[in-house]
């Protein structure tokens, strides 16, 4: 397992950006599994009326063997990330009742790996993702990767999923919004890693005054959080990334 530079993920997901079909989609991911060294990488789709889309590098058996069974509607990850809007590690889940330590047994047996790790994503319409990666490894390492990798993880599943809307049929494009070069200077500084008191030390501008700038642009975004407005930037061409 790995944590790719910074320069490798933006090329990957600048590619992200310009895919035309969903072929694209499954190019990178299958990039990205391999830039950071897991066994699986998926983005996984589910609508409200319980349509299924994805993407990702499970084997072609088991994503039928989950579709036959429908495994929606045991499966922990899915029923324990619905309520959630931070990553989960699959650990903290509840795996106790009989057909979820059935439907694990059988996830493992088609070498989806003892360890996982999920971000939730939400859009319009009552739409809701996750992004999951899954490795077999030991619980030490795993915690370091996911430590390690837990901010590129949250930017890449939004990434996924606003390219994965723009193949919705019948969607209307969102307009793009307008922040102002404060706005840019924030966000660009923030999705190079920068911590809140270096932008702010960077800008020559104080913290509170830093705060607001975010929560304009993550207002202007439509953005839950700080990342998910950084992913947004990104996707959009708002920022651009050196």
């Amino acid at each position: 397992m790995n944590a790719p530079t910074q320069a490798h993920l933006n090329a990957t997901l600048s590619r992200l950006d310009t895919a035309r079909d969903t072929s694209g989609l499954q190019e990178t991911i299958e990039e990205l599994r391999d830039l950071f060294g897991v066994d699986h990488m998926i983005y996984h789709w589910v609508s409200a009326g319980g349509d299924q889309y994805g993407c990702g590098t499970y084997a072609p058996a088991w994503v039928q063997r989950y579709i036959e069974q429908d495994y929606l509607r045991v499966d922990p990850v899915i029923i324990g990330c619905f309520q959630q809007f931070h990553p989960v590690d699959w650990k903290r889940l509840d795996w106790s009742s009989k057909s979820a330590r059935a439907f694990q047994a059988e996830a493992i047996e088609h070498g989806i790996g003892n360890q996982g790790y999920s971000v939730p994503v939400r859009g319009p319409g009552a739409q809701f993702a996750l992004f999951t990666v899954s490795s077999n490894t030991d619980d030490e390492s795993w915690a370091t990767f996911t430590e390690e990798n837990r901010r590129q993880l949250i930017l890449i599943a939004h990434a996924f999923n606003e390219k994965a809307l723009d193949f919705e049929p019948d969607r209307s494009p969102t307009p793009t919004p307008a922040l102002s070069p404060r706005e840019v200077d924030t966000i660009t500084l923030l999705a190079m890693g920068y911590s809140r008191a270096q932008v702010a030390q960077t800008l020559s501008i104080s913290e509170n005054t830093l705060r607001t700038y975010i929560e304009s642009a993550r207002h202007k975004l439509g953005a839950m959080n700080t990342i998910h407005a950084v992913a947004r930037a990104l996707n959009q061409g708002l920022i651009v990334l050196t």
